[in-house]
């Protein structure tokens, strides 16, 4: 397996951000940040969507016993309407980079869009969640508890399957969008059931 990397900067207090959710229609987007000790290790963490439910579930109390600080923050549904899903997925970090215990002297975001903290230095990494292992652990977080909200979630809206798909847009996720209806809980700026096309609109006149 790849090795990632501790610290883009050693001797330098890095957190890792990542987020999850961002192209599903229901729920929130939920981000994480993480600041690890300099002798951490471990040979799972890799970016979470490389990893199953059960390792993800099982690095999770690992990262937040072991981290120095880290903290997990929410952007809801109606939220991410009003201000579009890019401005939440930075908000979110922002959110979670609030609660962290300890301050960092700097910022490794996973991808390639951010808005300034704080004065914080920042560093965008493409795919950083199987580069930096900061980012991983962040990823890994933001993964299970947005994974965890989904769901409890389940259980007050029954029928569409989130303890499954988690607000992903599946097959059946959409199916139940069609026989129920939408719910608190979806985006309603998003594309909640494909646009028929043209042949199908010529095909139903």
């Amino acid at each position: 397996m790849l090795m990632l990397e501790r610290f883009l900067v050693a001797g330098r207090i890095e957190a890792g951000c990542d987020e999850a959710g961002r192209g599903c229609l229901a729920g929130p987007v939920t981000a994480a940040a993480v600041i690890l000790p300099a002798d951490f290790a471990h040979e799972l963490i890799n970016d979470s969507k490389q990893l199953s439910e059960r390792q993800r579930e099982a690095l999770r109390p690992v990262i937040e016993s072991e981290a120095v600080a880290w903290a997990v923050a929410h952007v809801p549904p109606a939220e991410i309407d009003r201000i579009n899903i890019l401005n939440a997925s930075i908000l979110a970090m922002h959110r979670a980079i609030d609660q962290l215990a300890v301050r960092p002297e700097a910022l490794l975001i996973d991808g390639n869009r951010f808005k300034p903290y704080q004065g914080i230095p920042h560093t965008t990494i493409v795919k950083g969640d199987g580069k930096m292992l900061s980012i991983a652990a962040a990823s890994i977080l933001a993964k299970t508890h947005r994974d965890e909200l989904m769901r409890q979630l389940a259980r007050q809206f029954p029928g569409y399957g989130w303890e499954g798909n988690k607000g992903y847009p599946t097959r059946e996720h959409r199916d139940a969008i069609r026989r129920l209806g939408v719910t608190p809980q979806h985006r309603r700026s998003f594309a909640l059931l494909p646009q028929p096309s043209l042949f199908d609109q010529i095909l139903s006149s």
